[in-house]
């Protein structure tokens, strides 16, 4: 799934647009606010987010099959990219195949093994969700992604 955003000039001359028909209707609003406006319906903030968003560099992307390492509720491993898909610009639902079920819980004398998980990670591969002690629930070490390569036969 690809949402699509606009130019940032198209998003200026939507919210020029909105000013203009809400003065038409009575309503005055300032330009600052039509911006902001305009970038809540496009799922950002406000404005300067929005902006800082369009002028970024191209987002990571992910590939079914892709390896990648990290931590899962601050437990290692290692996994391939069984499902993907883009929830907002630069955040994805990542479903992981563990290549090792990796133990959920610390406690000592129970264990919860997960070989399969989803989580949306953001552009520099964490989540937003935290743990008890603050950290990402998933981590994905951008560096160690490795894309499948197939062979020919």
């Amino acid at each position: 799934m690809r949402l699509e955003q606009p130019s940032i000039q198209q998003a200026k001359n939507q919210a020029k647009q909105l000013r203009s028909q809400m003065a038409a209707k009575g309503t005055q609003i300032s330009h600052a606010k039509s911006l902001e406006l305009i970038s809540n319906q496009h799922g950002f903030r406000d404005w300067n987010t929005m902006i800082a968003e369009m002028s970024r560099e191209p987002s990571q992307t992910w590939s079914i099959g892709d390896k990648v390492h990290g931590s899962y509720l601050s437990q290692p491993f290692s996994a391939r990219v069984a499902n993907v898909t883009e929830v907002k610009p630069g955040w994805f639902k990542l479903e992981l195949h563990f290549d090792d079920s990796v133990d959920v819980v610390t406690f000592d004398s129970f264990s919860n093994l997960r070989s399969r998980i989803c989580g949306v990670v953001g552009p520099k591969g964490y989540s937003a969700e935290r743990t008890g002690n603050g950290q990402a629930q998933l981590q994905i070490d951008l560096a160690s992604k490795e894309a499948i390569v197939s062979q020919p036969t």
